[in-house]
């Protein structure tokens, strides 16, 4: 089986590195190197992984002018994961099958960010889901489905790995199957379906009027990347772990309620102890750290 591989992020590399120790992959596309680094491109993980694994790897602006080139290698296999850019058909056509490992439990969560967006809005569980890649986002037919539960304490970077393992696995019993045409999916029930849209930096500050479980989750659902903020004096202030703390006092929502040992905010209902948090140009630092070194908060303030 010649396989083609797209994918861009971490939870792309341990399916890609699996496939290529069963399978043969032909090719691996991943998008273009963007993030700097003191003024350097760095590779994607994606890159950087076929690299090392000797694998051909190309890394098109758009995903379209490589059709000469994958025509030629007469692949039978296209698998994608967390790859970040359309597919069109006239390159999926060239495949006998083709499969995307997906971060949810379709038809929950079409869309680009499916596992941060189940954090984010306090579901109990997600999943991976095998689906053939269609001309609608997310909307294939479905080869396999597995579970994973989501914890208070989970963050997005603690399901991104977990999911990223489960879906290699996943992928692994499932690919020979649905190649062989045992396994021919089932269709999605379209009334079932939401979506996931991509991260929109104005939802990145915390409204502290929300109550602290919902607070909380947002936190985990944008840590680490791109992180959620308050902002005192003009200066940011990230935080990438929380948990919730019973409090019935009536502080207005905001207000620092306490510095010792810990960073307690008063939220809309209950409070929140902030765990992990970041001033801007610094490391990340634990709420002890922060409150011994810091000099921007102080107690009974009100965090607009």
């Amino acid at each position: 089986m010649k396989i083609v591989f797209l994918g861009t992020p971490q939870f792309s590399v341990p399916i890609l590195t699996a496939l290529s120790r069963k399978y043969e992959v032909v090719l691996v596309v991943s998008q273009p190197n963007r993030e700097r680094k003191k003024g350097k491109l760095l590779d994607t993980p994606v890159k950087k992984c076929a690299d090392d694994l000797g694998l051909t790897v190309v890394q098109p602006e758009k995903i379209i002018t490589i059709l000469p080139l994958v025509e030629r290698l007469k692949p039978d296999v296209l698998v994608s994961a967390a790859y970040g850019q359309y597919v069109p058909s006239k390159i999926l056509n060239l495949f006998s099958k083709t499969l995307n490992v997906h971060g949810s439990l379709l038809p929950k969560y079409r869309g680009g960010a499916p596992i941060q967006r189940a954090v984010m809005n306090g579901e109990s569980e997600t999943g991976i889901t095998i689906i053939e890649m269609a001309k609608k986002m997310d909307a294939g037919r479905m080869y396999a489905q597995r579970s994973c539960p989501i914890s208070d304490k989970d963050t997005a970077d603690v399901l991104f790995e977990r999911l990223s393992e489960l879906g290699r696995d996943l992928l692994l019993e499932t690919i020979d199957d649905v190649f062989s045409e045992v396994n021919v999916g089932v269709a999605q029930n379209e009334e079932e379906a939401t979506y996931a849209n991509n991260l929109d930096s104005s939802e990145e500050k915390l409204d502290f009027h929300q109550d602290a479980f919902t607070v909380v989750r947002k936190i985990h659902g944008l840590s680490s990347h791109p992180g959620a903020y308050f902002e005192v004096a003009g200066i940011k202030v990230k935080v990438f772990r929380a948990e919730v703390v019973s409090d019935d006092s009536d502080d207005p929502a905001g207000t620092v309620l306490s510095l010792k040992k810990r960073v307690l905010i008063k939220t809309g209902k209950d409070a929140i102890s902030l765990l992990e948090l970041q001033i801007p140009g610094k490391k990340v630092l634990t709420d002890v750290d922060f409150v011994n070194g810091q000099k921007i908060l102080k107690e009974n303030d009100v965090i607009s």
